[in-house]
C-alpha cells in the first residue's frame, strides 16, 4: 500500500471508529460487535505503525493509551474554575432564591443537576478537535492531563455538527461503580490493597504516568458547562446543544438534569435523588442548582470563591459510632492549636476514618469528651470527619475526662487565648518548628510565591539541616547547599534554585498574601495592594487608615498593625526587598484615580464594552463595582435591555443614571 492509499484508509477507519465509539459509549446503541470494532482498530494501528507521519494526535488508537508522562505541565485557566458554595438545608435554598431574586431582572428559571463525586475537568476544543484537558487544581491553574483524558471513550476526540471554533467544555470525570468494583476484585486476587473509594481512585488514575493503565480502568465523564462562546440564551439549552456535537451530557429522560421555574420543582428534584442516589451506577454527593439564563448569571456575578448564580445542596452525611482512643494536638502555621481525635478505625462514606477534628477547647467541653467514649462521627460536607456527639450510655464509670493542654506540644511554650476567640495559640512564632515550616510552606504555595521545585518535604529537609529558619532565607540558598540534601540530584537542585529566582517576578498582592499575616487571605491581600500600592505605605498605615479600605474590618486591621509592629517581620520584608521581590503594585496601562470613591452598578447590554470589560474599566480607574442598587450607589451605568425594575429603583433612590457614552466621557474627563 502506498502513502496515498494509506492516507485514505486511515481517514476512513478513523471516521468509522469514531462513529462506532460514540454509538457504543455515549448512545449505548452499538451497530457492530466488539470483535469487529477491535479488528478495525487493529488495522488502523498497523497502518499508523507503517506510516507514522500519517497518524493523527487524536486518532482512535489513542484510546488504548501507551504514552508515558513524567511530569504534568501546569496550565493557567482561561476562565477560573471556581467552586460552589454549599448548603445542607432546604431553608438555605429558599434564602438563596430570595436573595438572588432581588438582584436579577425578570423571572428566574433553574437548572437542577446531579453533583457527581469525581474530578472536575476543563477541555478545550479547537476547530472540533480535542486540544487540551486541564484539572481544576487551585481554581486559577491546573494540570495538563490531555494524554490520559484521550483514553476516556465517552470524551470525543473529534466533534460533529455545527460547533464553535474555539471553546471549553467542563464537567466531571468519575469512576463507574462496576468498573471500580472490578478493579478492587482484581487487586484482591493479586494480594494488593483495595482502593478506598471511587472519587479518590479517579483522581489518582487521572494523574498516572502511564496512559495505558488509565485506559484499562474505564473512567467515565459527564460534560455540562460551555465557556468561551455564546450559543443559546440558557445553560440548559446549551447543554442539550452540546449533545449534538458528540458529548456525553446528563440525560433528561433519566432526570440527571432538569429545568424548572419554581422552588417546588427544585425541592422535588432534591428529594427524588436523596432517595434514589443509591440506585445510580456512579456516586453523587448532592445536587447543583443553577440560574438558567446567561444574562441573569452575568448580572448576579461572582464572589471571590464562587458564582452567586449557583449553589450546591449536599446530602446529609452518613453517621457511624466508634471509640475515641486518644486526643493529640496539631500546631498550625499561625500557632493555632487544633485538637484531633484519634479513633478506632471505622468505615465512613467509602473511606477508613482514623482521625477527626475537634476544632477547639470549647468543642471538647461542649461534647464533655472522655477517653474511650463511644462517639458519633460524620463527614462535614462529606469530606472532613468530625465528632458530632457521644453515646453517654456506653461510657465507662472510670473514664478519664479530656482536658485541653496548657503548653505547646512542640516547643512547650505556654498557650494563650485572646478574648473573643475560640482557639488557643502558641505565641512562639519564631521558635516553634511547625510554625516555622508552616509559614515557609504557605509562602511557597501556589496561591502565593508558587516556587517550582520546592515542596513540603524539601522545606522540612532545609529546616532540619538549619539551612533556613524563615522564608527570607530561601533567597540566600546556593546550588552547592541544596544539592547536598538527601535525594537531591543536580537537576532537582537546579530546578529549585531557578524556581526561587523566578518567584522574584510574582506580583505584589501574591507576595503580600505569602507573608502570612493573620486574617489576610487572597482577596484581602488584593484589596490592600490595590489601595496602598506598595509595602512601605501599608507598613505606615495606622489602624484608622486601614479601616478606610474596602472590606477591612477591625479584626483584620488589628492583625496587620500587630504584624508590622514586630521588628522580626520588618527585617524579613527588608531582606525580601533586597532579594528583588515585588513589593509595589504594577499599575495596568490606562489606569487612573478618576473614579476614586465612586460606586457603580452595571446593567444591560453595551456596544463599546462587554459587561466584564466595563467593570474592569471601573476598577482600573479607582471605582468600585457593587451588585445591587442602594442609597449608597453613586451611578447606574444603563445599557440596552436593562430591566425596568432596576431603572425604577435607581430613580426612586435618586441614583445618577448614565449611559455608556456618558461613562466613556467620564473616563476621558469630558
Amino acid at each position: 500500500m502506498n502513502a496515498n492509499d494509506a492516507k485514505a484508509r486511515i481517514e476512513q477507519l478513523t471516521k468509522e471508529l469514531n462513529k462506532h465509539n460514540h454509538l457504543y459509549y455515549v448512545e449505548s446503541n452499538p451497530e457492530i460487535s466488539d470483535y469487529d470494532f477491535d479488528m478495525l482498530l487493529k488495522e488502523l494501528q498497523e497502518l499508523e505503525e507503517k506510516f507514522p507521519d500519517l497518524a493523527s494526535p487524536v486518532s482512535p488508537t489513542k484510546r488504548v493509551g501507551g504514552d508515558i508522562t513524567k511530569k504534568f505541565e501546569t496550565v493557567v485557566h482561561r476562565y477560573p474554575m471556581l467552586s460552589l458554595s454549599n448548603t445542607y438545608s432546604q431553608e438555605e435554598i429558599q434564602d438563596w432564591v430570595t436573595r438572588i431574586s432581588k438582584v436579577a431582572e425578570g423571572d428566574l428559571e433553574f437548572v437542577c443537576e446531579l453533583k457527581y463525586d469525581g474530578v472536575a475537568i476543563g477541555i478545550q476544543y479547537l476547530n472540533g478537535v480535542l486540544h487540551q484537558a486541564v484539572t481544576r487544581g487551585d481554581g486559577s491553574q491546573g494540570e495538563n492531563v490531555t494524554t490520559n483524558v484521550k483514553t476516556i471513550r465517552t470524551i470525543p476526540l473529534n466533534l460533529q455538527g455545527d460547533f464553535p471554533e474555539d471553546f471549553e467544555i467542563r464537567g466531571e470525570i468519575f469512576f463507574p461503580l462496576d468498573n471500580f468494583n472490578k478493579l478492587n476484585e482484581a487487586r484482591r486476587a493479586d494480594g494488593e490493597p483495595e482502593f478506598a473509594n471511587p472519587r479518590n481512585t479517579a483522581s489518582g488514575t487521572l494523574k498516572m504516568q502511564d496512559s495505558q493503565v488509565v485506559a484499562s480502568r474505564g473512567l467515565d465523564c459527564f460534560l455540562y458547562g460551555i465557556y468561551g462562546t455564546s450559543l443559546e440564551n440558557g445553560h440548559f439549552e446549551t447543554v442539550q446543544r452540546a449533545a449534538d456535537w458528540g458529548f456525553k451530557v446528563p440525560k433528561t429522560q433519566a432526570r440527571y438534569i432538569e429545568k424548572t421555574n419554581t422552588l417546588e420543582g427544585v425541592m422535588d428534584f432534591i428529594n427524588h435523588w436523596d432517595q434514589e442516589r443509591s440506585n445510580l451506577p456512579f456516586e453523587i454527593d448532592g445536587v447543583v442548582i443553577k440560574v438558567n439564563d446567561y444574562a441573569q448569571q452575568e448580572e448576579l456575578g461572582f464572589t471571590a470563591k464562587s458564582p452567586r448564580w449557583a449553589i450546591a445542596y449536599k446530602f446529609k452525611a452518613e453517621r457511624v459510632q466508634t471509640t475515641l482512643e486518644t486526643v493529640s494536638y496539631q500546631v498550625g502555621r499561625t500557632g493555632a492549636i487544633t485538637p484531633v481525635a484519634n479513633l478506632k478505625p471505622v468505615q465512613l462514606g467509602g473511606t477508613t476514618v482514623k482521625r477527626a477534628s475537634l476544632h477547639n477547647a470549647d468543642q471538647i467541653e461542649k461534647l464533655d469528651l472522655h477517653l474511650l467514649d463511644q462517639v458519633y462521627v460524620e463527614k462535614g460536607g462529606e469530606i472532613i470527619p468530625k465528632i458530632v456527639g457521644v453515646n453517654v450510655d456506653e461510657r465507662e464509670p472510670q473514664a478519664e475526662r479530656v482536658v485541653f493542654i496548657e503548653r505547646c506540644p512542640e516547643c512547650a511554650t505556654e498557650l494563650v487565648r485572646t478574648e473573643g476567640e475560640a482557639q488557643h495559640y502558641c505565641p512562639n512564632d519564631i521558635g516553634c518548628p511547625p510554625q516555622i515550616k508552616g509559614k515557609i510552606e504557605h509562602f511557597i504555595g501556589r496561591k502565593a510565591l508558587n516556587i517550582d521545585g520546592l515542596g513540603a518535604e524539601t522545606v522540612d529537609a532545609l529546616v532540619d539541616v538549619n539551612l533556613i529558619e524563615n522564608y527570607a532565607d530561601l533567597y540566600d540558598l546556593t546550588f552547592d547547599q541544596v544539592v547536598e540534601l538527601e535525594r537531591m540530584a543536580d537537576k532537582s537542585a537546579n530546578n529549585l534554585i531557578a524556581g526561587i529566582e523566578a518567584s522574584k517576578q510574582i506580583p505584589f498582592e501574591k507576595v503580600l498574601f505569602g507573608l502570612g499575616i493573620r486574617f489576610v487571605g487572597e482577596t484581602v491581600a488584593k484589596k490592600l495592594a490595590k489601595h496602598f500600592k506598595n509595602i512601605d505605605a501599608l507598613i505606615a498605615a495606622d489602624f484608622d487608615t486601614l479601616l478606610t479600605v474596602d472590606e477591612i474590618g477591625e479584626k483584620i486591621a488589628n492583625s496587620i498593625v500587630a504584624f508590622f509592629l514586630e521588628e522580626e517581620n520588618k527585617t524579613l520584608i527588608g531582606r525580601l526587598k533586597s532579594a528583588g521581590l515585588q513589593f509595589e503594585i504594577e499599575e495596568k496601562e490606562g489606569g487612573s484615580n478618576k473614579l476614586e470613591g465612586k460606586s457603580f452598578v452595571v446593567s444591560g447590554v453595551f456596544n463599546a464594552f462587554s459587561r466584564p470589560e466595563l467593570k474592569e474599566a471601573i476598577e482600573m480607574n479607582g471605582g468600585k463595582n457593587v451588585g445591587s442598587i442602594s442609597k449608597k450607589t453613586d451611578f447606574l451605568v444603563a445599557g440596552d435591555k436593562m430591566g425596568p425594575a432596576k431603572l425604577q429603583k435607581a430613580t426612586d433612590l435618586g441614583v445618577t443614571i448614565i449611559s455608556e457614552d456618558e461613562f466613556i466621557a467620564m473616563l476621558n474627563g469630558d
